[in-house]
């Protein structure tokens, strides 16, 4: 009851005071007059000093129009906006990740993409210009409602080094399935006692919804059912992937924990402490910045997702997007300069893939460049992309992912057999879902 009264709160505070204001705005907006944008999005360092360059340059050819950048940290980014929408004066423009933002289109908080401002025809002309499928998360009752600053999925990266030093061939025994990945991963570890002094792989903890969930869809089962009322779908193919991550844990074979550092934080080192490590693209641009002399020696590869050997679908990490998005309360004028602003950074995508920390930009355009084809293992990524999907972004995601971690984390660390994790899931998710 205390946990609908929060949701309902929530809802309340998100409610716009112009919701019904599109009806009673002028139809003719005055696109010459001095407006200033103000754009809040997270920090990156490699973007900041890209997009500071392409801001000046579209004010010079936008004098009327002033931008205002404001970063935070991507958790502070979160927390920021919601309470600026709360009290009416959120940004005028806006990225989160997905899962955080998708709330702002079902409370009618942000407007509808103004394509002749961003400089499409319409809508199809908007569509053509993407990857197909990739504007669906942002499509609701047939408006398109944020254009894609960036699209992520993650492959699983090899230190060729570390893979020879066992006597393995990283180019042929690199594991395609998760029995595989388990079983090189036992040839790769060296222990201290039971202390995993170096590993083969280690997941991408605290993420359950962007790997754990897709290992389920492997197998056969699903998070929600197809209308969304039901928890937990499957059985067999959720009790068999949280068998292996019990076995893969401490008290299995000993070959991961959630309990050591992030198997990505440490791969860029080079210190012979892991051997796969599950990351992005964007991970390229970190070796490099990290260890130039890792990254120019090549002794690094990046294969696909694995799939379970006995796979009923072949599906990989879930992907997960960052949308740029305009505030539907903001002046018209302003909505229309900020439709704007976005399409000229998205015109740019090359340049964000190369100097802005390798954000893809899931533009046609960008897939067909040489930009984009010669950057390493590019192809994994857009492969293992293809065969994805998006990351659950309901308004309860974050909720569901922690009892999700409860229930591997349990088995993993706890001792719970993953028939009670199992039963223990379905009842939290199910309650979850029926308070929405």
């Amino acid at each position: 009851m205390k946990k609908t009264l929060v949701i309902l709160l929530l809802i309340s505070l998100l409610l716009p005071l112009s919701l019904f204001a599109a009806g009673t705005k002028e139809d003719k907006v005055d696109e010459s007059k001095p407006v200033t944008v103000n754009y809040w999005t997270h920090e990156d360092p490699a973007r900041t000093k890209l997009e500071t360059e392409l801001i000046e340059q579209f004010m010079k050819e936008n004098p009327n129009i002033t931008v205002v950048r404001t970063t935070q940290s991507a958790v502070k980014q979160i927390e920021l906006v919601q309470t600026a929408f709360a009290a009416n004066q959120g940004p005028d423009m806006f990225n989160l990740p997905i899962e955080n933002q998708y709330a702002y289109i079902t409370n009618g908080r942000v407007a509808p993409v103004d394509y002749q401002a961003a400089g499409y025809k319409d809508k199809n002309d908007l569509l053509d210009k993407y990857m197909d499928g990739v504007l669906d998360t942002v499509t609701v009752g047939g408006e398109v409602y944020g254009l894609p600053l960036e699209l992520t999925n993650w492959s699983i990266y090899i230190n060729k080094k570390v893979f020879r030093s066992a006597g393995l061939d990283p180019e042929k025994d690199f594991p395609r399935t998760w029995e595989e990945m388990a079983d090189v991963s036992e040839k790769l570890v060296i222990r201290d006692g039971d202390i995993l002094v170096r590993r083969g792989f280690d997941f991408r903890y605290p993420y359950y919804l962007t790997f754990f969930v897709p290992m389920v869809e492997q197998l056969g089962g699903e998070l929600l059912s197809a209308d969304g009322k039901k928890a937990i779908i499957g059985d067999d193919a959720w009790i068999k992937a949280l068998t292996f991550m019990q076995q893969w844990g401490p008290s299995g074979r000993n070959l991961g924990s959630p309990t050591y550092k992030n198997a990505r934080n440490i791969f860029n080192q080079d210190n012979n402490d892991i051997a796969m490590a599950h990351t992005g693209l964007y991970q390229q641009g970190r070796i490099e910045q990290d260890n130039p002399d890792f990254f120019n020696s090549r002794e690094w590869m990046v294969v696909p997702f694995p799939v379970f050997e006995n796979a009923v679908r072949n599906v990989a990490a879930c992907y997960y997007g960052h949308f740029f998005m305009v505030n539907a309360d903001s002046d018209p004028a302003v909505q229309k300069a900020a439709w704007k602003l976005s399409a000229f950074l998205l015109s740019h995508g090359e340049e964000y893939l190369t100097r802005g920390g390798n954000i893809i930009q899931p533009t046609k355009a960008l897939f067909a460049s040489d930009t984009l084809k010669n950057m390493p293992y590019s192809q994994v990524f857009i492969d293992d992309m293809a065969r994805a999907h998006m990351v659950y972004y309901g308004e309860d995601s974050s909720v569901i992912q922690t009892q999700i971690r409860y229930a591997v984390e349990s088995v993993m660390l706890s001792g719970v057999s993953p028939e009670k994790a199992l039963a223990t899931l379905r009842a939290a998710v199910q309650e979850i879902i029926d308070e929405q």
